[in-house]
């Protein structure tokens, strides 16, 4: 494991494969860690991938260095944080796959960095043009129970105090049964005992839906500038779950005429909320195929 800084926070990641192989952005999701990228990670490196995993703020041992910075879980400040790794490492131009919240933050990246970003796989959340939140249909909106529930201040202290149990509510129900151990889930858990995880957590949840909640003032530029675009330009993968039972299938249907280069969608049946732990593999194939016939463009 390896650490960089940056102006407000210390961001640990997994750097592994080929130091001089095209480098390649992993971003976890929620409630989820780098591990959940092993055996996708593994099969890339085998195919001279660069693969950089971050803990994002709030996981694991990443860490703010000031008592001071505001606790925000927004998608732009995810994403900033995306850029000043890269900065770091002195990678001018990367891919970028990620999920849940990773996802959010390819999405971004593609929006704001474009020049950035050679091709983005996002899994499990389709792309939300402008980065508007709308309060989805009854269906969707019963899945979200655990965002109303953070809403809700009783909730929210719920919350902070068991918050790998909040967090194991979701792995036992997003996906169909059997898709985890219980050592996995431990090991993985590891990362929510980070100080900040649930501040970031309620944070990012909360400020899609409530006003008045704490702000960071250095992303305001960012976030005007995210709701200017509403298509990218970036070849980018999607790929779905059929059994997701956090986010519909529905949710990330017909989407096509927000991107101006190439766009597929695969949905792949009887995987839930984590195709990357679910089905490795064909992923993996997916991602492959994909990423390398965007390095020929």
């Amino acid at each position: 494991m390896r650490s960089i800084h940056t102006d407000i926070l210390e961001i640990a990641f997994e750097d592994e494969g080929p130091e001089q192989g095209p480098p390649v952005l992993l971003l976890h999701g929620w409630p989820d860690a780098p591990r959940g990228w092993n055996e996708v990670a593994s099969r890339l490196q085998g195919r001279g991938w660069r693969t950089i995993a971050p803990y994002l703020r709030g996981f694991g041992p990443t860490r703010f260095r000031s008592p001071n910075t505001p606790r925000v879980g927004t998608g732009v400040a995810l994403t900033q944080d995306a850029i000043d790794l890269a900065d770091a490492l002195g990678l001018d131009r990367f891919a970028v796959v990620g999920h849940d919240w990773g996802a959010r933050i390819a999405y971004t990246l593609a929006a704001l960095f474009p020049e950035r970003v050679t091709a983005v796989a996002a899994m499990a959340l389709g792309y939300q043009p402008r980065g508007v939140f709308r309060v989805p249909q009854f269906a969707q909106s019963r899945r979200f129970w655990y965002q109303w529930l953070m809403c809700v201040e009783e909730g929210a202290n719920a919350v902070r105090k068991d918050p790998v149990g909040f967090a194991r509510i979701q792995w036992d129900t997003w996906s169909p049964p059997g898709w985890f151990d219980e050592r996995e889930f431990i090991a993985t858990a590891a990362s929510f005992t980070n100080p900040d995880w649930v501040s970031v957590t309620l944070n990012a949840y909360r400020s899609r839906w409530l006003p008045h909640e704490i702000v960071d003032a250095r992303y305001g530029e960012l976030q005007e500038k995210l709701g200017a675009v509403e298509r990218l330009s970036i070849p980018t993968l999607m790929i779905q779950g059929a059994a997701d039972d956090c986010d519909s299938p529905k949710e990330s249907e017909h989407l096509e005429q927000y991107f101006t280069a190439k766009y597929d969608r695969h949905v792949l049946e009887g995987v839930g909320h984590f195709p990357h732990r679910e089905a490795p593999a064909l992923v993996s194939a997916a991602v492959l195929h994909h990423l390398s016939a965007a390095r020929t463009r």
